[in-house]
């Protein structure tokens, strides 16, 4: 992320609560009322809703998980987790680090109309978070298991895709079972590369947004 240090500004580390349980719906309940929901309200989320979010997405949920390296709860090929979770925040973009839990500042500034894709930006223009999947290709390189397709273009596409997917899901079901709404979109991709200071192995991929559902 070579251009994002230098508009950081007094954005710092958000050290998240640790994730709690016990008030979810079962997951049965979670499928049956899964769906995407537009209409989203500005209702802040609490940092206690916005950690456990987090961490369903794709948090550490085992110290010792595929070759060694910590266990997340979204699969990745071979476990290289090449997938970046940026989360756009009224007053910036932060990226979820699941070790040790926290929010990293990129850069300052209301982002969020940028991780929607163009021409959708009437719908929630001030939702509370919006996710932005990140594929970062060099990842392959540090998976504990180096086989052929990972250094296969065509290959990497459907397996960043799919965890993609994977982690979305995880993000919907969240949603679901807390009551709040959530939809899964498109992006600002160009946009996003140079405003988030990306690398060129870095690829912006889709929006996600939750919240509240916003009254009739």
């Amino acid at each position: 992320m070579d251009g994002a240090s230098d508009t950081i500004g007094d954005l710092g580390p958000i050290t998240l609560p640790k994730p709690s349980f016990g008030r979810d719906k079962p997951l049965q309940s979670a499928l049956q009322e899964r769906k995407t929901v537009r209409a989203i309200g500005e209702r802040k989320l609490s940092m206690q809703t916005l950690s456990n979010l987090l961490w369903s997405a794709c948090g550490v949920n085992r110290e010792k998980g595929p070759f060694d390296a910590p266990g997340i709860t979204a699969a990745s090929a071979s476990n290289s987790r090449e997938i970046a979770l940026f989360v756009a925040l009224e007053e910036g973009v932060y990226r979820y680090e699941p070790t040790p839990h926290r929010l990293s500042p990129v850069v300052a500034g209301d982002l969020r109309g940028l991780a929607i894709g163009r021409g959708q930006q009437a719908f929630g223009a001030k939702t509370p978070v919006r996710l932005i999947y990140v594929a970062d290709i060099d990842k392959f390189d540090e998976a504990g298991f180096q086989e052929p397709g990972l250094a296969d273009p065509d290959t990497q596409a459907a397996y960043y895709y799919v965890d993609t997917g994977l982690i979305a899901g995880n993000v919907y079901l969240f949603a679901a079972s807390q009551g709040l709404a959530a939809w899964f979109h498109n992006c600002d991709r160009a946009e996003l590369s140079e405003r988030l200071g990306l690398g060129p192995a870095q690829r912006p991929l889709f929006g996600q947004t939750i919240g509240y559902q916003e009254k009739d």
